[in-house]
C-alpha cells in the first residue's frame, strides 16, 4: 500500500529515529552518575543509579496520567536530596520540592542535566539510513520531529550532531510545549510549526500506539505505526488496542520511503538554518 497526498511528515524520536535499548540508556545514566560522583566524592555512583531508577519510576507514575512531561531537573533535585540525607516521601505522598532544593545547588543540577544530555547524544546512534531518509523526503515535503522527551535540548543536539537540521522545518518536544502525546495540544503545536497545513495532509510516524497512532488519528492526521523497537527498551510504550487503525504499518521507519506515493499540494514550510521550535499553546 502507498499513501498519497502527504504534504508534511512528523517523526517520533526515541525508538522511531533513534533506538533506545535498556543497556544504552543505562550507559548514559552511568556516565552521569560517574560525573556526579567525581564532582562530589561523598556520593556513591551505584547508589545514585538506584535512586535515579526509583525517582524516574515515581515521576512517570505521577506525570504521565496528567499528560505532563517528566522533568530531569526536578528528578535530580530529589536525587541529590535523598543522597544527602532527606527521606523520600511515601509512594502516594508528594515531594516537598522546595525543601528538597535546599540539598543541592542549581549549578550542579544544571551540570548533571547537561552531562546526561550530551552523554545521550554521544552514546546512542540513530537507526541506520535515517539521515538519508530525511534528506530524500525533505525534497518534496515539510518534515519535523514531534516527540515526548524530557529535555528538548537533547533532541536539538542530536539532530545537529547527525546532520538532520537542514531536512527539518521544526523540532517540537513535549518539554517545550508543556504536554505529551497523545494530548491534542502537542499535535496542534506541531501543525502550527509546520506552517499549518491541512490536518489530512500530515502523516505522523511513531512506535507508541497510544501516543503516536491514536494521538495522530484523533488530531485528524494520518498515522504510520513503527512495529520494530528494542525489545528491552525502557521508554514508555503501549500495545495496539481499540478501534483506531494506522494508515501504514512499518517494521522500520526507513521503510517509509517505499510507502509514500504522490506528495500533497501544500508547499513545504521554508527551510531554516535553525528549526522552528514548538512553543506552549498558551
Amino acid at each position: 500500500m502507498t499513501l498519497d497526498g502527504i504534504a508534511a511528515i512528523t517523526f517520533d524520536f526515541g525508538n522511531t529515529l533513534v533506538p533506545v535499548s535498556r543497556d544504552g540508556l543505562r550507559g548514559v545514566v552511568e556516565r552521569t552518575a560517574a560525573d556526579v560522583a567525581d564532582t562530589d566524592p561523598r556520593i556513591d555512583a551505584a547508589t545514585f543509579l538506584t535512586v535515579w531508577a526509583e525517582e524516574r519510576e515515581r515521576q512517570f507514575r505521577e506525570e504521565v496520567p496528567q499528560f505532563r512531561e517528566v522533568d530531569l531537573g526536578q528528578r535530580l533535585v530529589r536525587i541529590f536530596a535523598r543522597l544527602r540525607g532527606m527521606t523520600a516521601p511515601g509512594r502516594d505522598e508528594p515531594w516537598d520540592q522546595r525543601a528538597a532544593a535546599a540539598y543541592s545547588d542549581p549549578a550542579e543540577v544544571t551540570r548533571a542535566v547537561e552531562h546526561y544530555s550530551r552523554a545521550f547524544v554521544d552514546a546512542l546512534p540513530p537507526l541506520p539510513g535515517v539521515g538519508e531518509l530525511l534528506r530524500d523526503l525533505a525534497r518534496e515535503r515539510a518534515l519535523a520531529i514531534l516527540s515526548n522527551w524530557p529535555l528538548a535540548a537533547t533532541v536539538d543536539r542530536f539532530a545537529e550532531a547527525h546532520g538532520w537540521i537542514d531536512s527539518l522545518a521544526a523540532i517540537v518536544v513535549s518539554q517545550r510545549v508543556g504536554t505529551i502525546k497523545p494530548h491534542p495540544a502537542i499535535f496542534d503545536a506541531a501543525r502550527v510549526a509546520l506552517g499549518a497545513p491541512e490536518p489530512g495532509s500530515i502523516l505522523h510516524v511513531g512506535d507508541d500506539w497510544a501516543g503516536d497512532v491514536v494521538g495522530a488519528i484523533e488530531a485528524g492526521w494520518h498515522a504510520a505505526w513503527v512495529r520494530g523497537r528494542p525489545a528491552d527498551s525502557p521508554l514508555p510504550s503501549s500495545e495496539a488496542d481499540g478501534p483506531h487503525r494506522p494508515d501504514l504499518e512499518l517494521e522500520s521507519v526507513v521503510d517509509l520511503r517505499t510507502s509514500l506515493g504522490r506528495p500533497g499540494s501544500t508547499q513545504p514550510a521554508a527551510r531554516r538554518s535553525e528549526p522552528i521550535l514548538g512553543s506552549s499553546p498558551g
